[in-house]
């Protein structure tokens, strides 16, 4: 019995693997970018694992394809709902998201997933798992126990790590609020000053203008109409400058708002928050949702810029 575990346990692994690989290509392709789809760190997706172990001994003496590929599809979906709801009451956030997708239920199962799913149950119990069997009753028995302890003792190493580094999620994007509050004020104050400041210019130089064509027309008409078209000539020129390095400088501050919203994160989010955060792109939480996807579009806009 125990050596049946021992194996239950390294097919968990090597599924979780599977799934890891499958879910980081897939979601690199559409983000086009490399993006690490493990909810641990190390590279498992640990729903992959238990739904395949879970087909393996549950259907495993189904031989009817069509039975087997409703009940793995069926199956699958029961599991990544339940997961999905179980993982936002603990952590307060939906790590996906399928609302964009047609026929999906409260966003979190959809049918191409469930599809995609059955096909996959088919080809794991009827093809794969005879295959991963028969290689791991081949590899010696004192090899099968030092690898289920190995990687027994890492897998619960890096989930008490990661739920840890994720539990206070919700209180470190409320940090991050605060202080990005905070510089936002600064940084609309130095807008503010800048259009004032180019405000005034081309209001001053308006009124130059007109009282001084006002005083030629009661001196001389001709030399009041000369000298205002000559003023007047010159003022785009002069206006625009100022417009101009007050747009300059207010792209130079979008920069900087960006390079500190980087650093505010850097030092708000810990690295298991951050690695959440760019890997799952349809991460949502249950409150300050809106501050984390400005985040992320900050996040996608300095990535493309190579930073």
């Amino acid at each position: 019995m125990m050596l049946f575990l021992e194996y239950l346990f390294l097919w968990f692994i090597f599924y979780s693997f599977a799934g890891w690989v499958y879910e980081s290509i897939l979601v690199s392709c559409q983000q086009r970018r490399w993006v690490n789809r493990g909810f641990l760190n190390g590279p498992l997706c640990p729903i992959y694992g238990t739904g395949a172990v879970a087909g393996v001994v549950i259907l495993g003496h189904i031989h009817n394809p069509v039975v087997l590929f409703f009940l793995a599809m069926i199956g699958a979906s029961v599991l990544e709902y339940f997961t999905s709801w179980a993982m936002e009451q603990l952590f307060h956030a939906r790590w996906w998201d399928y609302s964009h997708f047609h026929f999906n239920l409260n966003g979190r199962i959809c049918l191409l997933g469930a599809v995609v799913f059955g096909i996959g149950g088919v080809l794991i119990v009827d093809v794969i798992q005879p295959a991963v069997a028969h290689i791991t009753a081949m590899i010696p028995l004192q090899i099968i126990h030092v690898l289920f302890v190995v990687l027994m003792a890492l897998t619960i190493a890096d989930t008490i790590v990661t739920v840890c580094g994720i539990v206070n999620f919700e209180q470190s994007l409320e940090q991050f609020k605060l202080a990005m509050a905070k510089y936002g004020d600064a940084v609309r104050e130095k807008v503010g000053d800048a259009v004032s400041g180019a405000t005034d210019m081309a209001t001053g130089m308006v009124g130059g203008v007109v009282g001084g064509a006002a005083a030629g027309l009661a001196a001389k008409a001709s030399d009041a109409l000369t000298g205002a078209s000559d003023r007047f000539g010159g003022m785009p020129s002069a206006v625009g400058q100022k417009v101009g390095e007050s747009l300059q400088n207010g792209k130079e501050m979008s920069a900087e708002f960006m390079d500190r919203i980087k650093d505010a994160a850097d030092s708000v989010f810990n690295h298991q928050q951050r690695r959440m955060i760019a890997s799952f792109p349809r991460l949502k939480t249950t409150t300050n949702n809106d501050t984390l996807q400005q985040l992320r579009e900050t996040l996608e806009k300095l990535y493309r810029r190579g930073q």
